[in-house]
């Protein structure tokens, strides 16, 4: 055989494209992640401003004239408000103008994300310098000391994603695995909520109990976890039956590659683009990291948005598993579609 015909043989067209497909992903990845984390600036963070009427004002207005537009600030009633509203994840932040004195007060809540809470006392000492006045920082919703930078919430999810996916493609392609028809989407689909359920426990024991990473509601996190995982992996499934195995790469795509660095982990969604600001919440890392956070500090405040969120993709990729399924069963699925999934 020549050199050609050997080359023929051992990379064959659908192979070929298949890398192709790798080689895009890995460039997206590379894109995706350095394109959100490599310049964190905060841009329109929810804050909140406590000062007496005649000063509030035109305190608010100097805070929305910063340069760069770090601050989406707001007056606020008093102290207790802002506080509340910070529990509530209203706002990240407050500050509390005392004129009378030489210092003000400026709340954060570290449990949030450790970077932001950080650039706000960072602005808000400049600020404070620029003025002649003292500041003084407190954390009303501080991160666990075991619980480094606040990144054990994002870390937690992005263990339970990498579970679901993973386990959802054993299911979909594991050798001697026949093509799905409803009544075996329907066993496979048992088998990932089972394993959700242990696998969101198994995280929820390892970060509380265990390692004491995390405070909160173990079985509040419990569920958290057997939802995102489920999710997760219910995703993967739909993919998987609609593409074949290109249908894992699109998984990847949307939970590692655009899912990852929009979670609002490393840095909270304010210091993120644009961009990646508007998908993190939508996709199962960020609202995922969302819900964590705020079982964990938040006394698990303003979830109702990140659970329907996390719902919704549990129950369409159930709901295109199990119809896809019958479809192929019938006939009734495209040829190339049939023929791809496994």
């Amino acid at each position: 055989m020549s050199l050609v015909d050997e080359l023929k043989s051992a990379v064959t067209p659908r192979a070929a494209l298949l890398v192709a497909g790798v080689f895009a992903l890995q460039l997206l990845f590379i894109a995706s992640y350095v394109g959100a984390l490599h310049h964190p600036q905060p841009k329109d963070v929810p804050f909140g401003v406590v000062a007496p009427p005649r000063v509030s004002a035109p305190l608010v207005t100097r805070l929305d004239q910063l340069p760069g537009g770090p601050l989406d600030p707001r007056a606020v009633a008093d102290e207790a408000e802002a506080r509340n509203q910070i529990l509530n994840r209203d706002i990240d932040g407050a500050l509390i103008s005392a004129p009378a004195g030489p210092t003000d007060t400026l709340l954060v809540a570290s449990g949030g994300g450790k970077a932001l809470s950080l650039t706000l006392e960072a602005t808000f000492r400049q600020v404070a310098a620029a003025e002649h006045r003292g500041l003084r920082v407190v954390d009303v919703a501080p991160a666990s000391p075991q619980d480094f930078n606040g990144l054990s919430a994002f870390y937690l999810v992005i263990g339970w994603c990498v579970g679901g996916y993973i386990c959802a493609a054993i299911l979909a392609i594991s050798a001697g695995a026949r093509p799905a028809n409803a009544e075996r989407a329907v066993i496979r689909l048992g088998v990932l909520a089972v394993y959700a359920i242990l696998g969101g426990l198994g995280g929820a024991l390892i970060v509380g109990p265990i390692l004491g990473a995390l405070p909160g509601s173990v079985a509040a996190l419990w569920g958290l976890g057997a939802l995102v995982v489920f999710a997760v992996g219910a995703t993967t499934l739909a993919l998987q039956s609609l593409f074949g195995i290109v249908g894992i790469g699109l998984a990847i795509l949307i939970i590692v590659v655009a899912g990852n660095p929009s979670a609002g982990g490393a840095f909270p969604l304010p210091m993120l683009p644009p961009f990646w600001q508007a998908i993190g919440p939508a996709l199962p890392p960020g609202a995922g990291t969302w819900a964590a956070r705020s079982v964990a500090y938040f006394k698990g405040n303003d979830m109702l948005g990140s659970m329907l969120v996390l719902s919704a993709w549990a129950v369409a990729g159930t709901a295109i598993t199990v119809v896809i399924s019958a479809l192929k069963r019938e006939g009734r699925v495209p040829k190339r579609a049939a023929t791809a999934s496994s």
